[in-house]
């Protein structure tokens, strides 16, 4: 098991939280630090079941400044995220097959 986790996040600390409330092991993957790769966020959208926009932090300056309001398409955006981790929507909780987005953070407790 795997999460994707900005310290900075209080939602991604609260994930982290029942993470280890749940005592289950899990590495800890500071994407700001270790982005994840087109290939790699190709996969995690394909095991939380969504678009690559729905996975977009839209409020980030980042986005608003070079992407909204521009027709992109799903490589694009994936690309985006890759270039920019900023902007990937945290915490995501990962297994081998599966995945889930902890927000709200109770979410993950689906996938423990």
């Amino acid at each position: 098991m795997k999460i994707f986790h900005n310290p900075r996040c209080s939602k991604s600390r609260q994930g982290l939280a029942i993470l280890n409330d749940a005592k289950v092991d899990f590495e800890i993957i500071e994407y700001l630090k270790t982005p994840p790769s087109e290939k790699e966020i190709k996969d995690i959208l394909s095991k939380l079941n969504m678009e690559p926009i729905d996975l977009i932090r839209k409020n980030e300056a980042i986005w608003k400044e070079n992407y909204k309001g521009k027709d992109l398409s799903n490589e694009q955006i994936i690309k985006a995220m890759a270039e920019n981790p900023k902007l990937i929507e945290r915490p995501i909780v990962l297994t081998n097959d599966k995945a889930v987005l902890g927000r709200p953070p109770e979410n993950i407790l689906s996938i423990i």
